[in-house]
């Protein structure tokens, strides 16, 4: 178990009598289910009543799935479970390092006492989601009819067949705008049931909690790649497809805007834009009025995916509008390090320690990134010692950039379990 010193605050706010917070976790990587069991057993014996149990598990076990939350239910107690299936694991064996498996069997489990919490899980069903031009109320109707205004914190999963993703991400933004939302997309499996876990069983859908209370996520969103070349403006468009960008009242298509950047680039960096050029796409935009720009810009990185050699046109794995700002992207090893140290580092210097944290990487970092095991929780390590983690490789991060959740490729999204400063007096 982690312990970190209750702030005072906190301490006034649960009262004297209250249980203290605590995380306990455990990691197996036996491919029988029955060694899985064991090993977590071992790992979480003595341990009490926790208020939030989270499981997740690597595609080896998909067969099993259906047995394995009704056997750790028996086994430990938790008021509520969640978990899902992904292409890895992230755990902390008890004692033990962090560690990511990618290409090997694992079970992460993680038990949190929050005191001074209020946890409302839900279970979305993958049928017909409410309007997103209609009121709000068949939205949180969708989440237990929660009050949006002190609901700060979401954890959600979503199963690799729902329908409509990013829908279901804007509605949710549209019921609780207030709540920081970390997650991923399930890992997809052969076996005929879903990829999540609530409760006692396997489902399909969305899964996840609302947090309100002494306790909440803090979001990072480390998205792993680094800008060449100038900012543009897009000037022409058609719905996914930047047709002509500017720069200094000088237009051109994309094409011919990256084959000039690529004429002051290293050999190094031009072996990399044939397999690793994505495109960041800008939050905010210039002024029309003034042509300055009305704030920082924060860029969404998305996948190119395709060219026009005939018009020099790109094709963008985002919806396009005249005015916004792009900038070719980058992504390699030593990009992904250094943001998100800087990003931990900035985690690590806000004033409430974490208890736990929860991560959420694309199943394209991991080895694949940076050539070795467990790059982001080493980097983790570097900042935070022996913190707990827990989490699942993706096939599409949800975290929070410039104000509104997003889904994410090829991204790291983090959720530190901090406590939470009450509002008012």
């Amino acid at each position: 178990m982690v312990a970190f010193p209750m702030p005072a605050w906190l301490a006034r706010r649960l009262g004297s009598g209250t249980a203290t917070p605590w995380c306990r976790t455990a990691l197996a990587t036996s491919p029988s289910l029955q060694d899985t069991l064991e090993a977590i057993s071992r790992q979480l014996r003595g341990v009490g009543k926790a208020d939030l149990g989270l499981v997740f598990v690597s595609a080896s076990y998909a067969s099993d799935l259906p047995r394995l939350l009704p056997l750790l239910r028996e086994r430990f107690q938790a008021t509520h479970w969640l978990g899902c299936l992904g292409g890895g694991v992230v755990g902390t064996p008890q004692g033990g390092d962090s560690r990511e498996l990618e290409r090997e069997p694992g079970v992460s489990v993680m038990l949190l006492r929050l005191p001074g919490a209020r946890l409302m899980p839900f279970a979305i069903e993958a049928g017909e989601l409410p309007d997103l031009d209609g009121p709000s109320e068949p939205w949180l109707a969708l989440l237990g009819n929660p009050d949006p205004a002190t609901a700060h914190s979401m954890l959600l999963l979503v199963d690799p067949g729902f329908p409509a993703i990013n829908d279901l991400i804007s509605g949710l933004d549209y019921a609780c705008p207030a709540a920081a939302k970390v997650g991923g997309i399930a890992g997809q499996h052969s076996a005929p049931h879903g990829s999540l876990l609530f409760d006692d069983r396997v489902c399909g859908g969305a899964v996840g909690c609302l947090i309100d209370g002494a306790w909440g996520l803090d979001p990072v969103v480390a998205q792993g790649c680094r800008p060449i070349g100038p900012v543009f403006e897009v000037e022409q468009a058609r719905r996914n497809v930047v047709l002509e960008v500017s720069q200094q009242n000088r237009r051109n298509s994309p094409v011919a805007a990256l084959q000039e950047i690529l004429t002051q680039l290293t050999p190094e960096e031009r072996e990399l834009v044939k397999h690793s050029l994505f495109l960041g796409v800008g939050r905010s935009s210039f002024s029309l009025e003034t042509g300055d720009q009305q704030e920082p810009t924060t860029f969404l990185v998305r996948n190119l995916i395709g060219v026009d050699p005939r018009n020099g046109a790109v094709a963008v794995a985002e919806r396009m509008r005249v005015g916004q700002q792009v900038q070719f992207q980058l992504r390699d090893a030593e990009a992904s390090r250094q943001e998100l140290r800087q990003l931990l580092k900035q985690q690590q210097g806000r004033p409430a320690q974490p208890l736990a944290a929860l991560l959420f990487a694309c199943l394209g970092r991991g080895q694949g990134l940076y050539g070795h095991a467990d790059g982001d929780v080493s980097l983790c390590r570097e900042r935070f010692g022996a913190l707990p983690l827990s989490g699942a490789f993706c096939n599409g991060e949800i975290g929070p950039i410039a104000g509104s959740t997003q889904l994410h490729g090829y991204t790291a999204s983090w959720g530190f379990v901090v406590p939470r400063r009450p509002e008012g007096p």
